[in-house]
């Protein structure tokens, strides 16, 4: 399977080619048609993988990418509820040592899913809107999380 763009310029994953027309899927949507073969050049840069992965909301795709571990995650999600919050109540609440939360802020500020903040005159990190976007959708997505369990048979 490869990557083809059409002549405006949207990727697709080719399926298949015929002699006149090529059938191709939107990783967007999933939805698949054919597009004549003179509407359609070779993309080189990047995977099919890489294209499949498109279909991803760009914040999601960056926090997915990102963040490897529920710890990483759990420290997103708390900033996100509770944040901003300071290095110092961070190194307090929660356990983690310094190098290991020094090394996850710096990933996560350098993936723009966190900002520096002043908290109470000291360094503190907030999520960043992406961040934020991204951890709302993950959160509309999954149902049940929020829910309590119906009385209901």
């Amino acid at each position: 399977m490869n990557t083809v763009e059409d002549d405006t310029g949207k990727r697709y994953l080719l399926l298949k080619r015929s002699d006149s027309a090529s059938l191709v899927r939107d990783p967007e949507t999933g939805n698949e048609c054919y597009i004549r073969n003179d509407r359609l050049e070779a993309v080189d840069e990047g995977s099919v993988l890489e294209t499949a992965a498109r279909s991803v909301p760009d914040p999601v795709l960056t926090l997915l990418t990102n963040v490897h571990d529920a710890e990483t995650l759990g420290l997103l999600i708390e900033l996100a509820d509770r944040g901003p919050l300071g290095v110092r109540t961070l190194l307090d609440t929660y356990d983690c040592c310094e190098s290991d939360l020094h090394g996850r802020l710096t990933i996560l500020s350098a993936a723009d899913l966190l900002e520096e903040a002043e908290v109470a005159g000291e360094r503190g990190y907030r999520v960043t809107e992406d961040c934020e976007t991204a951890l709302e959708t993950l959160r509309t997505e999954t149902p049940g999380l929020d829910e309590s369990p119906s009385d209901d048979p």
